[in-house]
């Protein structure tokens, strides 16, 4: 008996999450969501291990392949091939937008999110840290603000999975209290993919509903 639907993601309204409900709005793909509630830590029952081993969200099990995939930009990869949806047509254009992609996960990411981690999720005040992260985060804006004064969008001029990777992390400015007044091209991008109804209805999705 085949599944209901085609995917079933496991997600939590984190940026990383976020990026695959955007995904699937954009796409117009109905799946199965599970949300978790990460206080709880379902994430690390022996159910959920099986499908990450590492024990976070998000993840999806694609039905129709039958097999499992985690980390948000493996996701994002293995979705828009499987349905051919933002990614550029030519390998080197897809390159390029894997390059942007790789970059929000090495750099983006782990950089953001030590900044947030240090302002708001310990009890202990790191003046240290919060200055090295904080000037490591400006900075990263300022590569990102330089290839938008070229690009509509960040791999080219064609939005792609790299924007929706990169976007629910660059969006947290003010939770981060980083001031992107000079970063005037990542500010009108921002602007631009916020407008997006798929991704309204995407954050939506990620922030609203019970989470078990």
């Amino acid at each position: 008996m085949s599944a209901p639907y085609p995917i079933t993601l496991y997600t939590a309204d984190t940026p990383n999450g976020q990026k695959i409900s955007i995904f699937l709005k954009e796409a117009a793909i109905d799946c199965e969501k599970v949300k978790f509630n990460l206080s709880r830590g379902r994430q690390h029952s022996p159910e959920f291990l099986r499908i990450n081993p590492n024990g976070k969200i998000p993840a999806i099990v694609d039905h129709q392949a039958g097999i499992s995939v985690f980390e948000s930009a493996a996701i994002l990869s293995h979705l828009s091939q499987k349905f051919d949806r933002l990614q550029p047509g030519s390998s080197a254009e897809q390159l390029v937008v894997q390059q942007w992609l790789f970059f929000q996960v090495g750099a983006i990411g782990p950089m953001l999110g030590q900044l947030w981690w240090f302002l708001h999720g310990t009890t202990t005040r790191n003046e240290e840290a919060i200055a090295r992260y904080r000037k490591e985060a400006l900075r990263i804006y300022g590569v990102v603000d330089k290839q938008l004064s070229e690009h509509t969008y960040l791999a080219s001029d064609q939005y792609s999975i790299a924007d929706i990777a990169a976007f629910p992390w660059l969006r947290t400015y003010e939770e981060l209290d980083l001031d992107i007044t000079p970063f005037t091209n990542v500010l009108r991008w921002l602007a631009v993919i916020e407008s997006r109804p798929a991704v309204q209805a995407g954050l939506a999705e990620s922030r609203d509903g019970p989470a078990d």
